[in-house]
């Protein structure tokens, strides 16, 4: 019999699923664009090899893996009973309550079928390197959904038992297939940021920022504002087959409800190459605003409002093309003048 906790949401409302048939490529990535909002596809990966070896048996999934692997040891997290599945901080948030290690995939294998008393989990492991063939043969349809000047698609292998990855974001659009077992979603928009109470910035348990709240127990005089997210939030339970896609930076629990889970996910930017990630711009912002005087931060609010999220037109439509520098159109060559002028005014 298994204890662990129950970190279902039961006041959430579905995901929404769709009748037709999931998009591809490109008209995939304008789906979710328009959309904004994460969708189900029923059974559309029914077809793709992994899910028809699952279908058959734990083992027979096991082997078709075992032959796609290109031999490299996986890094693998291991969390005692006590930790009820969930990958987290210890108790004092000065460490994590899970430990990591190299191991071989076949070992692996064997070990979650014979169903081990702690969790094991094999988080995001790049199909390119560990499993070079199993993308070509199982993707869902994501083939050109980026354009060429856009960083590629990265494909990942995510594997264990029981386990739970608490709520987080991630920086791309993710379109994630349900391989074996069953994994639920929970949900909720980026705006309920401050609704979720973000743990540190680093370090982390898993490369993102997570929600310190324990959604199988919350601690609502800790964290009443959690209440306000649940009205927003959204779930869903994927079993083998199905395809959930969600936009970038909406925030998502997932756990592995069965004894033996894959899944497998895509992830995506419709932006240039030469773009660099946000994450940046955030932890320069805590060196550079985060200690100013209110009225002086409320100042840099709005003038990142007029530049950065604000219309392009209201911010230069005044400005002839040849003076807008930066502000204009962004490419390869501005990029890298301007990342060369940041560079030097940070060294200090």
């Amino acid at each position: 019999m298994d204890d662990r906790a129950d970190h279902s949401v039961s006041c959430a409302r579905p995901v929404e699923e769709f009748d037709t048939p999931m998009p591809r490529g490109a008209e995939l990535d304008r789906f979710i664009t328009t959309l904004n909002s994460p969708a189900v596809f029923r059974k559309a990966g029914d077809q793709l090899p992994v899910v028809r070896c699952a279908r058959q048996s734990n083992e027979e999934v096991s082997d078709y893996l075992r032959a796609k692997s290109a031999g490299r040891p996986l890094t693998v997290y291991r969390a005692s009973e006590e930790a009820r599945g969930r990958f987290h901080y210890n108790e004092a948030v000065d460490g994590f309550n899970f430990s990591a290690s190299k191991e071989e995939l076949g070992s692996l294998l064997d070990e979650i079928l014979a169903g081990p008393m702690e969790t094991i989990y094999i988080g995001s492991t790049d199909l390119n390197l560990f499993f070079p063939d199993l993308w070509e043969e199982n993707d869902p349809g994501l083939a050109n959904i980026v354009s060429e000047n856009c960083a590629p698609v990265v494909g990942s292998l995510w594997m264990g038992n029981r386990t739970v990855t608490p709520a987080h974001y991630d920086l791309s659009n993710n379109c994630a297939l349900c391989a074996a077992g069953r994994r639920r979603f929970t949900l909720f928009p980026p705006d309920q940021i401050g609704n979720l109470y973000p743990g540190p910035l680093e370090p982390t348990p898993g490369g993102q920022v997570v929600s310190m709240v324990d959604f199988s127990a919350p601690d609502y005089e800790r964290f009443p504002r959690f209440r306000d997210a649940l009205e927003k939030a959204q779930s869903v339970v994927l079993e083998a087959g199905d395809i959930l896609v969600y936009p970038a930076m909406w925030w998502h629990q997932v756990e592995g409800l069965d004894a033996f889970n894959i899944l497998l996910n895509w992830w995506w930017n419709p932006v240039p190459d030469f773009v660099d990630t946000p994450q940046i711009t955030l932890m320069h912002a805590m060196l550079s605003i985060r200690q100013r005087p209110l009225q002086e931060r409320e100042a840099w609010k709005a003038i990142f409002d007029h530049y950065v999220f604000g219309e392009r037109d209201i911010a230069i439509g005044h400005l002839p093309p040849r003076i807008q520098g930066p502000l204009g159109e962004m490419d390869d060559n501005m990029a890298r003048r301007l990342r060369a002028v940041l560079t030097r005014k940070i060294q200090r």
